[in-house]
């Protein structure tokens, strides 16, 4: 904050997407893995070979953890090269202006993450690749063990999980943001402008309103003390409401929000009972009108006519609003009071009549130039102005769908590598079950299996989590969408759709495979 305005943006955020970054970085790494030690047996004999001729497991770790390094080194060069060119991409979704400067600190620190990156992801290969014992390896008698497999498995299904996880996340939070664009605010948000009082404006308010008034295409026009978007945000509490049978130990904090005349209709709030504040009316300068909240905070059962008293001055209660949110969904409606005051105005605030928007703009431009000359005409739609009370949300939808596309992508190209080594390993098995009358259908089938159960246990897996995550966040709102079941078996179905895809692209390949080429060997 700097004078009391927010500046800065959410560190919430900040850290939510450093962990989705590294959660990505762990995709990658497993997938590294789980190639690595699948393809080890291309690299079953050098091995044997190596450590007949006196390479210890050591030297083997070394060579193996060197290879994984050049590869992370490899790819911060190519990430910063990409960094570079999308930056200024990534700048227009967030609205900040960041740039690649590579000084000294930066570069450790990313110098430390591949470094870290190169030893987690190399770790597990080079530790399998060097323990194969020499003699096994040159006889050929070296086969896969249960535990490299359920480790294969386990790194595929983790990948998966977290795949699941972001899906879900991007899917909710999409929901989320069109809830609070598209629900009722107690009024009419649209066609609706604000601009300061300032110059000749402020010295007669009510002589400019009139006129505005009078503008083709403006349907109505009053003034306020504070905007109507984020009240709370631009005004002060008080304590100072007290109401015959009001408990003395109880500290009531209310909103006040000062109008002048035909500001409720001008934004179309609705009455619950008694009348808006008129000019035909004298004594409504000592009058108050109260929101449901506040009515129900005071426990009164027939509040209009009962006399308040604020700051000292008695007020009688001329009607009751209903609830209108004043602030981001973020928060509860509050109870709040409105008097009126038209001379403490700061904001005018006009309602435009729909299609005339621009012309009607035009010409209140050109009058508000000839009636206050030296100023500029500073409007702001407030449906605009509601809309940037989630700005950081709807950054957060944006980039939650690249990353969630990033780490699909990651965890497919996984599966897709291993579907291939796969299909490549069993190719002379899939050629012998041809022969004996297996359909294209059928090796499809064998070979897809293993791999739509990893990405079940996954879905099953995810899914409680991801509902606990999106739930936390969503208790970020007073108000919020109902987590619907269908959000999660969407997300798990669209998985497991992408994993027979990608699966399938190798499967389909390798069923239609002809069995001589195959075999042409034996």
């Amino acid at each position: 904050y700097e004078n009391g305005v927010q500046t800065g943006g959410r560190i919430e955020y900040v850290r939510l997407f450093s962990i989705i970054a590294l959660f990505i970085l762990v995709i990658a790494c497993i997938n590294f893995m789980n190639l690595s030690t699948a393809k080890a047996s291309r690299r079953i004999k050098e091995v044997g070979i190596k450590k007949a001729v006196g390479a210890s497991r050591s030297t083997l770790v070394v060579q193996y953890l060197s290879e994984s390094l050049l590869m992370s080194l490899l790819s911060l060069l190519t990430a910063i090269v990409l960094v570079g060119l999308l930056l200024p991409h990534f700048n227009s979704i967030t609205g900040k202006q960041l740039s690649l400067d590579l000084s000294v600190s930066l570069i450790v620190s990313f110098l430390c993450i591949t470094l870290f990156t190169g030893l987690i992801a190399g770790s597990y290969p080079a530790l399998y690749l060097s323990g194969f014992n020499p003699v096994a390896v040159l006889k050929g008698k070296l086969n896969s063990s249960v535990g490299e497999l359920w480790a294969r498995k386990g790194l595929v299904v983790f990948q998966f999980v977290l795949s699941v996880i972001l899906i879900v996340s991007v899917w909710v939070v999409y929901q989320q943001i069109a809830y609070v664009q598209n629900k009722s605010l107690g009024y009419d948000k649209d066609n609706l402008i604000s601009f300061p009082i300032e110059g000749k404006v402020a010295e007669n308010p009510e002589t400019f309103l009139a006129e505005v008034k009078r503008i083709p295409g403006v349907a109505n026009a009053s003034s306020m003390q504070q905007n109507v978007v984020n009240v709370v945000g631009n005004t002060s509490s008080t304590v100072g409401l007290s109401w015959q049978g009001k408990n003395p130990d109880d500290v009531v904090e209310f909103q006040n929000f000062s109008v002048g005349y035909d500001m409720m209709e001008t934004l179309g709030l609705e009455l619950a009972g008694g009348r808006g504040f008129s000019r035909s009316f004298g004594t409504d300068s000592s009058a108050i009108i109260l929101n449901e909240t506040a009515v129900d905070v005071m426990g009164l059962d027939n509040p209009v006519g009962t006399t308040v008293n604020l700051w000292g001055k008695d007020r009688q209660v001329v009607g009751v609003v209903k609830d209108f949110h004043f602030e981001s969904l973020h928060e509860t409606v509050k109870p709040m009071f409105i008097k009126l005051e038209s001379d403490i105005m700061m904001t005018i605030i006009a309602r435009l009549e729909a299609g005339k928007e621009r012309e009607t703009l035009a010409q209140l431009q050109d009058f508000y130039q000839t009636f206050n000359p030296g100023y500029s005409f500073d409007y702001q739609f407030v449906d605009a102005n509601y809309q940037a009370l989630y700005a950081a949300e709807q950054r957060v939808s944006t980039l939650s769908k690249y990353f969630a596309g990033i780490a699909i992508l990651i965890s497919c190209l996984g599966l897709f590598g291993l579907a291939a080594f796969t299909a490549e390993r069993r190719l002379k098995e899939i050629g012998i079950r041809k022969i004996l009358g297996a359909s294209d259908f059928g090796i499809v089938r064998l070979l897809s299996a293993d791999f739509t159960k990893m990405v079940l246990v996954a879905i099953v897996i995810a899914l409680p989590v991801s509902y606990f995550l999106a739930r936390e966040w969503l208790q970020g709102f007073a108000y919020s969408i109902p987590l619907q079941w269908w959000y999660f078996a969407g997300a798990g179905l669209l998985a497991l759709l992408i994993a027979w895809f990608t699966v399938g692209l190798q499967t389909v390949k390798a069923a239609r495979v002809n069995p001589a080429e195959c075999l042409r060997d034996e």
